[in-house]
This record gives structure tokens, sequence and C-alpha cells, in this order.
């Protein structure tokens, strides 16, 4: 593993063990060039997962960037980061299940609204307001009176 802070080729592992979730593995590094310490995690991926977007292109799936998006969903909401990873390794746990490669966006963000629907209500309308293109307030009132 190359040390981010001098770019060193190798470090040694000094202590590893299971994330809190038990879905990755925590290992604390140093480099011997440097001295500096760092922290990895690994987990274990089944296959590689695609994105096919609405305008029909193909990206490579960002597990960061489904975790961003469900932070700022519950940003000054009583949900906690742990929880937050919870729902992202379930979804992608579920994704690379399907046997499916190529994912469509409409599927993460159903599977996404699903999981934030059970945790809490407001970060499930913020998430639904960006991924439903949400215009007016008439839009919020409707869908809001959906979940009624």
């Amino acid at each position: 593993m190359r040390c981010p802070f001098c770019g060193n080729e190798d470090s040694q592992v000094k202590d590893s063990r299971p994330s809190e979730d038990a879905t990755s593995i925590r290992r604390r590094r140093s480099c011997p060039a440097c001295g500096s310490r760092f922290t990895t995690f690994e987990r274990v991926q089944l296959r590689e997962l695609n994105v096919l977007k609405r305008d029909g292109e193909k990206t490579p799936f960002d597990r960061d960037k489904l975790l961003r998006s469900l932070q700022i969903a519950a940003r000054k909401r009583p949900v906690s980061e742990e929880q937050l990873e919870k729902i992202v390794n379930a979804i992608i746990r579920k994704l690379e299940m399907s046997g499916e490669q190529d994912i469509p966006s409409e599927r993460i963000g159903e599977e996404v609204m699903e999981s934030l629907a059970d945790v809490d209500k407001v970060a499930y309308i913020r998430f639904a307001s960006v991924y439903k293109d949400f215009q007016e307030g008439s839009d919020y009132q409707a869908f809001i009176e959906k979940l009624n």
C-alpha cells in the first residue's frame, strides 16, 4: 500500500481487526520511509457494478457517492454515521446478490428511499425531493400526502 504522505511504495501493517459492522477489515499501517501512520479499510467486492443513468450513460458504481447522498439527506437529523454505513452496505450487498452487473440508477434510488423511509422520514423526504426532482412546494405537499 502506497504511503499517502510520502508516496513510498511499501507500508507495514501494524494492526488488523474487523470493523464494527464486520463488513470490512480495518488495518493500521506504518510507512518505514517517513514513519507516518495511516488507516485503510478492505471490503469484499463480489462483482464490479455499473450504474445505468437515465440518459443511457454507464458509469462505475461509487460507494462514496451513495454515502455522501445519504449524509446530505440526513444532515442535522438524528441519524448516526453507523446507520448510514449499514444502509449503504445493505444496498450494495443486495445489488451484488442480484447477479446483475449493470444496475439502473432508478433501482438504486428506490433502494435508498426504501431504506431511508424506515430510518427517518425527513431524510426520506429530502432524498426524494432530489431523486424525484421536486420543482415546487406542491410537489412536496403531494409527496407528503401520499405518506399519510
